[in-house]
């Protein structure tokens, strides 16, 4: 059963294709076009104890090469996963159902990254320095409402700012601060991360029913669109963006 795709392609013209499931976890395929049919699998990734995984996110892609993807699971497990090294490169467990991913930019070397999570919580993640033990540096929020967080999404003029959507049809605004040194050295010379902090700057209701898709327009900073369970897509705009 597959659970829902994602199509993603890089400026040399490079489309994949990220499908979920239940039953294989994870799969890429390479669409050298998108009228050729005879496509190649890239990864596929299948668990001795299977897992559902909720979503996916591509991300790392600031050449020709490099591709990263993020994929959530039922059970709170979050893997990064290295496509040019064909390999698992990270993972976590945050202790609640993954209903949401996304790298604050696809196309960048990594940066930071959000997960959102059932009973309303999210974590942000520093993404530049990897530590061998601590892995990455992380914050952890709670939203006042207590719904499940579906869906985060960076705003496209400015990566510091993110909107998440929730299962209660409510829309939280948030921006990113960065702290003063963003890596610091351990007991053993080696670098760690150092997380910031995230201010909310607006929260809005927008529906009755759960907020499960949402995009902001790369021509008009603060338009957006969603759509919920109402079978409703509903067009905002949140304003005063640029003054962040």
């Amino acid at each position: 059963m597959t659970a829902g795709m994602h199509l993603y392609s890089s400026k040399n013209g490079l489309y994949v294709l990220q499908a979920m499931s239940r039953h294989f976890a994870l799969i890429l395929i390479d669409c050298p076009t998108l009228s050729q049919t005879d496509s190649k699998t890239l990864y596929h990734v299948q668990f001795a104890q299977v897992r559902d995984c909720w979503c996916v996110a591509f991300g790392n892609s600031f050449n020709d090469e490099e591709r990263c993807v993020l994929a959530g699971y039922d059970n709170g497990d979050v893997k990064m996963f290295d496509l040019r090294m064909n390999k698992l490169r990270w993972e976590a467990n945050v202790r609640n159902g993954v209903c949401g991913v996304q790298f604050d930019r696809q196309d960048i070397n990594m940066n930071k990254f959000v997960v959102t999570c059932l009973e309303s919580q999210f974590h942000v993640y520093d993404a530049r320095t990897y530590h061998p033990q601590e892995g990455f540096a992380s914050l952890s929020e709670t939203t006042a409402k207590g719904a499940s967080l579906w869906k985060p999404v960076h705003l496209p003029q400015n990566r510091e700012v993110f909107m998440i959507t929730a299962g209660d049809g409510s829309a939280h605004l948030y921006k990113y601060k960065y702290p003063e040194q963003r890596k610091v050295k351990d007991g053993n010379g080696k670098a760690k991360g150092v997380i910031g902090s995230v201010e909310l700057l607006a929260e809005q209701s927008l529906s009755s029913q759960p907020v499960t898709s949402f995009d902001w327009s790369g021509d008009k900073e603060g338009l957006f669109c969603c759509g919920a369970l109402d079978q409703t897509v509903r067009v905002g705009i949140a304003t005063k963006l640029s003054s962040l």
